[in-house]
This record gives C-alpha cells, structure tokens and sequence, in this order.
C-alpha cells in the first residue's frame, strides 16, 4: 500500500442534477411486501406499492401510489397519482391522477386534476385555484410552526 503525501481530500461530490439544471431529490420506496399500520410524513417523494393503514402527508411533494397498493387513510401532497387503491380523502395542491384501473373512494381537493377512463371513483372533487402554499416543512405540515 502507498500513499502521496502531496495528495489533497477530494472535495464532497456535489448534488445530482435534473435536466433542468436544480439538484435532483430522491424517491422513497416501501414494496409490495409491507403492512403498514400508521402514519408517513416527509420531506421527498415516495411510491408506495404496500398496504396502509393511515395518513400519508408529503407536503410540497409527490406521492404515486402503485397498482397493487391500497391505502385506508387521508392523503395531503403537492401532487398524487392512483393507480391502485385508495379509501379516504386526498388533497393534491398541485396536480391529482386517477388512472385506468384504479379505485378512489373519497373527497377530492386539487387544483388539476385528471381521471382516466377505466377508473372508478367515488365522492366530491374540489377545484382549488386559490394555490395555497401545503409547505414542505415537515413541523410546518404537521402544524406545530404555530
């Protein structure tokens, strides 16, 4: 083994980026093979293709849940796509997708939102233009920035 006394610490490697030039984030992932009992809440995107029992708050962030996922609870993100099941309200500030084969049995609030022929969907849908900040602090998500 050897080493070069002349040699500096290589700087930290900087941030991945999105073809738009920003740092790109991650996408959390919770597989087919869990149950979950309880409440998520964070501060990235996440797919979801398990069982839940709960709420789900991403804040300013997007949520897609699977096609072979059911979640039994009230969504809150910036934006969510459906292509399993879901029983319980959502509200998407930005965006909300309901695709072919899925199921929604809830309210919906959402500023866009589109439903896929093929899908079934029962409740209310609210149009909410008024773009309301949702936030991407967790504390400020979860109400405690009061």
């Amino acid at each position: 083994m050897w080493t070069n006394k002349d040699s500096q610490p290589s700087p930290p490697a900087s941030p991945a980026l999105n073809p738009s030039g920003s740092p790109a984030h991650t996408t959390g992932y919770l597989g087919p093979g869990l149950r979950i009992k309880g409440d998520i809440s964070g501060n990235e995107d996440l797919r979801l293709d398990s069982k839940l029992e709960g709420t789900i708050s991403l804040g300013g962030f997007r949520l897609t849940v699977g096609p072979n996922s059911h979640v039994d609870g009230e969504i809150t993100a910036r934006e969510v796509v459906i292509a399993g099941e879901v029983t319980g309200n959502i509200k998407a500030r930005d965006r909300l997708e309901i695709k072919k084969g899925s199921s929604v049995s809830g309210d919906l609030s959402t500023a866009r939102i589109i439903i896929e022929e093929g899908a079934y969907f029962s409740g209310a849908v609210e149009i909410d233009r008024s773009n309301t900040q949702i936030g991407t602090d967790l504390d400020t998500l979860l109400g405690k920035g009061k």
